[in-house]
């Protein structure tokens, strides 16, 4: 179809003018800031986390329990190293006789307490035994008395035989590495046996509170203890798991004073040191070099491992020395730590079994999750993603209890400790300017998709609030809470495609949201970069699109924006093209739009003069509409789910501008669908605006201007038909009062 045929339309014709929608689908939700929001998103998710189970785990152990044998003593008075604070720790045992040590499994609390009961009980001539888990009765304890019912322990006694810590990131069986945690497998130690019967003059003991203690009965349990270990001249170090109460004991300082995690690099030499002292000096050396390679440093994916991490590494790095590991093997060990950290996160959540007591845990686990989906972004927006979270678990725990939430907060950063994450200076993308946040993201790069994928793939019941949670915040009008949430869902989905289909992208497509909408579309497109995905996602769309559902066929139009639910930009542009025709091309262009502002500028100009001579007005006009919306978008409100960097310089500027700037190859095929659209009778008007429009934008800015510059004489001159003559004078105008 030539132009001519169209300039000489009849009347009727001519005055149905093409008009350029004013917004997106989303009537600019999900534009400024989204580009920034889902580049964060991908980056934080789209990581291999490795396998999350290398071989047949043991079951969960508590503390061991019973007298530490001279051996082991005399091994970690070798290994040990000291922590920050040491000296008053050891002052603050011997005058009062208890120590509580606060922190996170791992992080070297049990040596440290072994440590200073070792030295401590050899001065006073006495022996060091671990209780485990809760207190043994016979050592002549007096329990706990007066407790309110619902306390979480027996009415009238004392600690509860309960559960210990998870049997946490460990070291493969016989490396000879210590764990904070855990007892060797097949040791024959039973829980709640410790081997003690009494508490004896000059001994040290190693006692852990139970996970699930409530917060209000341990500084009373505390007292108890100090007593009674200080009327029998004996010595207790008592391990606290991190959380507001462990944070209300540091800053008191009665029981426990503030516990500094030794570095992780001295932990690891000084374990290399140990495993490799009798082998040839060239092994020592070339473990250590090992150890500053960055790709084993990429496969641990965390910012420094925790002591407990540092030794059980050092023996994977002495045996990949001595020969006994392949360098495959390393890796894979190596990118199992994060996994690992997952899962003992959530099997300590899963203990407390019911309302209130089980509260605490499911906010710890709420906190992480959304921390997961959120990382990096703004505290104020994940914490409120984590509190909506909580009670969504909690409601599926109990649906006849109804959590509220704590009002005042323990100290900042108290909570972000217990999740392996810190907090501090950040940026949220608002599209023409940023605004500086409090920011929050994971010590480890890896932790994210590990704590979302274990949530996902390890817990079933956790599935359905999850989804729940993820479609409310699929609802939120700011692309800096909607993008990111579907983002994850697509990657859920994409790991159950059934599942996810069903309880994510169905209830988000179906809606009378167009945010919702938007997100379902960005899921499926998220979720089609799976191999074992894409071609169900494929299908479901073609269905959408060939359906009689306008909500089904507008998500099928949007996800193909992205293009990758086809498989390829050509296709995705194909399926557009059909659309078109059941479309008044609103979204089906927008869609189009971002494709040009994808990876593909030349593939999708090359259809769109293709469409431009197609005798069906739907595609001419989706050909029109596109390049008339190039000229007025901003570049950044085009974000994708691939990265285009040659685009990132010029994010500020309009689409087409931008594409001149980084694809000068593309002026030719531009110039000719910006020549037809203010020559055509219908579009010729919107045309004349739009170009006014693009340079007086241009004229503010000397980059832009010089490749506009550049631009206009190519769009004057080229092609056999003369430029409509009252477009050429309005645009002279315009260039003659600039």
């Amino acid at each position: 179809m030539s132009a001519s045929e169209d300039v000489d339309a009849p009347a009727e014709s001519r005055g149905r003018r093409l008009d350029i929608p004013k917004s997106g689908p989303l009537d600019g939700a999900g534009q400024p800031g989204g580009a920034r929001t889902a580049r964060e998103a991908r980056a934080h998710l789209h990581i291999a986390v490795g396998p999350a189970r290398l071989c047949a785990e043991p079951a969960p152990y508590p503390l061991p329990e019973g007298p530490v044998p001279r051996e082991e003593l005399d091994r970690l008075r070798r290994l040990y190293r000291t922590v920050p604070g040491y000296a008053a720790m050891r002052d603050h045992l011997r005058r009062t006789g208890l120590l509580a040590l606060c922190g996170e499994p791992g992080t070297g609390r049990a040596w440290t307490g072994l440590a200073l009961l070792a030295e401590l009980s050899e001065l006073a001539g006495g022996g060091v035994s671990r209780l485990g888990s809760g207190i043994p009765y016979g050592l002549g304890i007096p329990h706990l008395s007066g407790l309110p019912y619902g306390s979480g322990l027996p009415y009238g006694s004392g600690l509860p035989y309960g559960p210990g810590l998870p049997y946490g990131p460990g070291v493969p069986d016989g490396s000879g590495t210590p764990h904070e945690t855990g007892i060797p497998h097949g040791s024959g130690i039973l829980h709640g046996v410790s081997g003690v019967e009494k508490t004896e003059r000059g001994h040290g003991y190693l006692l852990e509170l139970p996970a699930d203690q409530p917060d209000f009965a341990i500084e009373p349990l505390l007292d108890r203890l100090r007593a009674h270990f200080a009327g029998h001249e004996a010595f207790c170090v008592v391990l606290v798991a991190g959380g507001p109460a462990a944070d209300r004991l540091s800053r008191g300082r009665r029981h426990a004073v503030p516990y500094e995690p030794p570095a992780a690099a001295d932990i690891l030499d000084r374990h290399l040191t140990e495993l490799l002292a009798d082998r040839p000096t060239g092994l020592l050396e070339t473990a250590r070099a090992t150890a500053r390679r960055p790709e084993l440093a990429e496969a641990l994916g965390l910012d420094e491992p925790r002591p407990g991490e540092a030794a059980r590494l050092a023996g994977l790095l002495a045996a990949h020395a001595e020969g006994r590991l392949s360098e495959e093997r390393l890796l894979e060990h190596c990118r199992s730590f994060a996994p690992d950290q997952a899962r003992a996160w959530f099997l300590e959540a899963g203990r407390p079994g019911t309302l209130p007591a089980a509260l605490p845990a499911l906010r710890a686990a709420a906190l992480r999750i959304a921390l997961a989906v959120f990382n990096g972004s703004s505290h104020s927006l994940m914490a409120e993603a984590a509190e909506l979270l909580a009670w969504e678990l909690a409601v599926t725990l109990d649906p006849q209890y109804a959590p509220g939430r704590p009002l005042f907060a323990a100290r900042p950063g108290a909570s972000l400790a217990t999740a392996r994450a810190v907090h501090g200076d950040g940026v949220e993308d608002l599209g023409d300017a940023s605004v500086p946040v409090r920011a929050v993201w994971f010590e480890g790069r890896r932790l994210a998709p590990a704590v979302l994928h274990e949530s996902w793939d390890a817990h079933h019941n956790l599935r359905g609030p999850m989804a729940r949670w993820l479609r409310g915040l699929c609802d939120d009008p700011r692309p800096q809470v909607w993008v990111r949430a579907a983002v994850a869902a697509g990657a859920l989905c994409a790991r159950d495609y059934l599942y996810g289909l069903v309880e994510l992208a169905l209830p988000l497509a179906r809606t009378d949201s167009p945010v919702q909408r938007m997100a379902a579309a960005t899921a499926l497109a998220e979720a089609s970069r799976a191999p074992g995905a894409s071609p169900a996602v494929n299908g479901l769309l073609r269905d959408w699109a060939r359906g009689d559902d306008e909500r089904e066929r507008e998500t099928a139009a949007l996800a193909h924006g992205y293009g990758l639910a086809a498989g390829s930009i050509v296709a995705s542009l194909a399926e557009l093209g059909r659309i078109a025709c059941a479309d008044d091309g609103r979204t089906t262009s927008y869609s189009v739009l971002r494709l040009l502002a994808g990876t593909e500028p030349e593939t999708v100009l090359t259809a769109l003069t293709r469409w431009l001579r197609d005798t069906r007005r739907p595609r001419r006009d989706l050909a029109l509409l596109t390049v008339l919306r190039a000229v007025t978008t901003r570049t950044s409100h085009l974000w994708g789910l691939c990265e285009v960097p040659e685009l990132e310089p010029y994010a500020a500027w309009p689409l087409a501008t931008a594409v001149l700037a980084a694809h000068p190859g593309c002026a030719p095929r531009l110039a000719e669908l910006l020549r037809a659209a203010l020559t055509w009778a219908r579009s010729a008007g919107a045309a004349e605006d739009a170009l006014v429009g693009w340079i007086r934008r241009a004229a503010g800015d000397e980059r832009q201007l010089t490749v506009l510059c550049g631009f206009l004489p190519r769009l004057a001159q080229d092609g056999d038909e003369p430029l409509d003559a009252a477009a050429a004078t309005r645009i002279r105008e315009v260039l003659e009062a600039l």
